[in-house]
């Protein structure tokens, strides 16, 4: 009796938990989803919120040691701007640049003494850690401004024949450079960057020729200064932007493969080194190394 009874419970719960998962599975499943999302959302959350402390206490630390150099307003806004045509928009970017300055030169001549690089002559090599650490974050920074003038430079053509594309298909100029900033800012992400801050100057009330200036500015590219001028002058003088346009597309084009022409008729200049150094002294050993041992070899037999 009690082995049917158990059964009987046993078969009953079974029953009912497939009723369940039959009936309530939508319910079911979307309980479960809650609670894992909720558990992820709040690991997301405090992974957020760790990587924000961090990067507020490192904008902290730089910023009391930029205090320790003496600087001028006029120095400031060079550095700004640099900082600006490098991509770094932020206003902690200005406290991050100064305090490297100053914790890189500590950085370098710790190093120099854990090292033992320094027990051999103290004076020359702390004063070398200082200055390559003093000058060393201006010449990284020059650095990312000539490689982000290079991708506008190299992705201002492109970007040119799909403002012409969107002009021509009927949308104003402010209407295709932000189409344009979204559709290529994947491929061309640094310009479409700048094309974004154009439209939303212009979203916010400065003027196109104000905002178009800014742009050329920020980049410091001299492609984008000549583009700049031509809309500028276009629209004071009324004529079609999108031709405009189109014959600067074509102008810059014809630039690029000129530079490329120049720079492949540069590599017969440059190859002279390598075939003088290590090309020339492998034939001369091949062609001439087995008649030197023949020779050598007869000289030895007439002794």
């Amino acid at each position: 009796m009690g082995y049917a009874v158990v059964s009987f419970i046993a078969v009953f719960v079974l029953v009912a938990s497939i009723g369940l998962l039959l009936f309530y599975r939508e319910t079911l499943m979307t309980r479960i989803n809650e609670v894992i999302h909720q558990k992820a959302e709040k690991k997301n959350r405090t992974l957020v919120e760790a990587i924000k402390d961090s990067k507020s206490s490192l904008v902290n630390v730089a910023g009391r040691l930029e205090n320790m150099l003496p600087k001028s307003q006029a120095e400031v806004s060079v550095v700004m701007q640099r900082l600006t045509q490098a991509g770094f928009r932020d206003e902690s970017a200005t406290k991050v640049f100064y305090g490297s300055k100053v914790l890189l030169p500590l950085v370098l001549c710790g190093l120099a003494t854990v090292t033992g690089a320094a027990h051999s002559n103290p004076f020359i090599m702390y004063a070398a850690c200082l200055g390559l650490g003093f000058i060393g974050p201006d010449f990284w920074l020059g650095k990312m401004i000539k490689r982000r003038q290079e991708k506008i430079r190299r992705g201002l053509p492109d970007v040119l024949d799909l403002l012409v594309v969107c002009m021509e298909a009927g949308l104003s100029l402010d209407q295709a450079a932000d189409r344009t900033s979204e559709e290529l800012h994947v491929a061309q992400p640094e310009i479409c960057d700048e094309l974004g801050l154009v439209v939303l100057e212009q979203h916010a009330g400065r003027s196109r020729a104000d905002a178009w200036r800014n742009m050329a500015e920020r980049t410091g590219e001299e492609g984008v200064r000549q583009l700049v001028a031509t809309l500028v002058q276009s629209e004071q003088l009324g004529t079609s932007v999108a031709r405009t346009l189109r014959v600067h597309s074509d102008t810059m084009r014809t630039k690029r493969i000129q530079q490329v022409e120049e720079l492949a008729a540069k590599t017969t200049v440059k190859i002279v080194f390598p075939l003088v150094f290590f090309i020339f002294p492998s034939l001369f050993l091949v062609t001439l190394g087995p008649a030197g041992i023949i020779m050598v070899e007869q000289f030895k037999a007439m002794h």
